[in-house]
């Protein structure tokens, strides 16, 4: 019994193992990218005739009976063929044109049994076939187009030959997924030739972008350069002005001894002259003092009149030679001023620094130039001012000539008297004859003399009166009288 289970269960297994055996070997599998055409018994499919006596499978598994059906794969993959196509246009110019068509099977049963029937056993010719289609449509498409409609319009192209060869291909159980002319080769030149003009016209409106970016880059350029040009104008004016207002600094520097030196001067001259006045009325006070007590009463009086008119007189002209001296002073300054505005206006005005150190000169120069000015007329003042008091001296003179005379006979007698009795001086021994009479008629010829001192300082004023000059051999007014010889008697 044991035995017996034993067998029937290893035929069991068995017969497990055949019927699994023998649906491995009847199962066939369809990939996604193919389709399985089983032959051997009569099949009907939707869209196939009756009696194709062949059943297509996609996407599925199913049983095939061995030794009795054949199975047969047709391959639903993309295929490619190029196009290089010698074609001709409606205008007879030969042109080569290359493209590429994309097919594949088509997905429907009827496009696969169409496929089937003619390439299932010419899979690998497919390209070639399907290049013979399209390289006729092609050529026949392009026989009624120009060049011009051809470059302008490769869509149309590419549509007309799609649909030329839409029949056929559907036909052949094959659908076209991509059509696409790479290019269009012109053997003539016809292209070209079609291009030049639309070239040069580019050509040339590059040549005027180009001339006019180079007008507008010189116009920049040329700008740039003004402003740079005007940037260093200005810097240079700047520097000269820093230089000349350096230089003027300088110049004034330099001018400021001088001009102290020069106002030193003129304050040393100023209280000389000061000082030469104080001493000569101090000497003509003292003077006054000395002779006013031994003159007479009416010497005195007509003394104090003609001193009061002539102090009147010298005080007058005194303050007109300070007025002009003064005025001469002011105008002096003001000269020296202007000068000075003048050397700084010339110098200012210089452009470069050459034309500064040449402005320099000339400040330097008129610098100088105010300080001789000043000088002459600082001289040219005090000589009017002692021409105006000589003057003034002159016009008293001439006003009140007795007055004046008595006054310095009067100022001047005790040098008078004593000039005369120096005739006395060298005589050692004198004899007086008839006594008192001797005596009178001695001091008579000394009187004599001082009467001769008297007419002798009238002729002396008279000449003065009217040449300014006194004559020649007159004695002065300084109290010293002509030597008078004495009788030794």
């Amino acid at each position: 019994m044991p035995m017996v289970v034993g067998v029937v269960a290893g035929v069991a297994a068995a017969a497990v193992l055949v019927l699994i055996g023998l649906f491995k070997l009847m199962w066939r599998v369809a990939e996604p990218n193919e389709a399985l055409i089983i032959s051997g018994s009569t099949h009907r499919t939707e869209g196939i005739e009756e009696g194709m006596g062949f059943r297509i499978v996609t996407g599925r598994g199913t049983l095939v009976m061995p030794g009795v059906q054949a199975v047969r794969k047709l391959s639903l993959d993309l295929n490619e063929t190029e196009l290089q196509v010698d074609c001709v246009t409606h205008q007879g110019i030969p042109l080569k044109v290359r493209g590429v068509v994309i097919f594949k099977v088509g997905d429907d049963f009827v496009s696969i049994a169409n496929a089937a029937r003619r390439f299932l056993d010419q899979q690998k010719l497919m390209s070639e076939r399907v290049h013979n289609v399209f390289a006729g449509h092609l050529r026949s498409i392009v026989g009624g187009l120009t060049v011009e409609d051809m470059i302008r319009d490769r869509e149309k192209l590419t549509g007309q030959t799609r649909a030329a060869c839409g029949t056929e291909m559907e036909k052949l159980g094959l659908i076209v997924d991509s059509l696409q002319i790479h290019e269009i080769e012109d053997p003539t030149g016809y292209i070209q030739n079609l291009a030049m003009p639309h070239a040069a016209a580019v050509q040339r409106d590059a040549r005027i972008a180009q001339a006019e970016a180079n007008r507008l880059a010189t116009e920049a350029e040329q700008q740039s350069f003004a402003r740079m040009a005007e940037a260093t104008r200005d810097s240079e004016i700047l520097q000269a002005g820093y230089q000349a207002e350096r230089d003027k600094a300088a110049a004034k520097a330099r001018q400021a001894g001088p001009l102290a030196e020069a106002g030193a001067r003129q304050e040393v001259v100023v209280q000389e002259t000061r000082v030469a006045e104080l001493e000569a009325d101090r000497r003509e006070q003292q003077l006054q003092a000395d002779v006013r007590k031994p003159a007479d009463a009416a010497a005195y009086e007509t003394r104090t009149l003609a001193e009061a008119d002539r102090d009147a007189r010298i005080s007058s002209a005194q303050a007109q030679a300070k007025e002009t001296e003064l005025a001469a002073a002011a105008e002096a300054t003001r000269v020296k001023t202007a000068a000075g505005a003048e050397a700084e206006a010339t110098k200012a005005r210089g452009e470069a620094a050459a034309q500064a150190t040449r402005a320099t000169g000339e400040a330097e120069a008129a610098a100088a130039q105010a300080r001789g000015l000043a000088e002459a007329e600082a001289a040219k003042a005090k000589g009017l001012a002692e021409a105006a008091a000589i003057k003034a001296r002159a016009a008293a003179l001439a006003d009140n000539q007795e007055a004046v005379v008595a006054q310095q006979l009067a100022e001047n007698w005790p040098e008078i008297v004593k000039a005369g009795a120096s005739a006395f001086g060298n005589v050692d021994n004198m004899v007086l004859l008839n006594g008192a009479d001797g005596m009178a008629d001695m001091f008579a010829k000394a009187l004599t003399m001082g009467g001769t001192g008297l007419g002798l300082a009238r002729q002396l004023l008279a000449s003065m009166d009217r040449g300014g000059q006194a004559p020649q051999g007159a004695a002065s007014l300084n109290g010293q009288a002509q030597k008078v010889p004495v009788d030794d008697e």
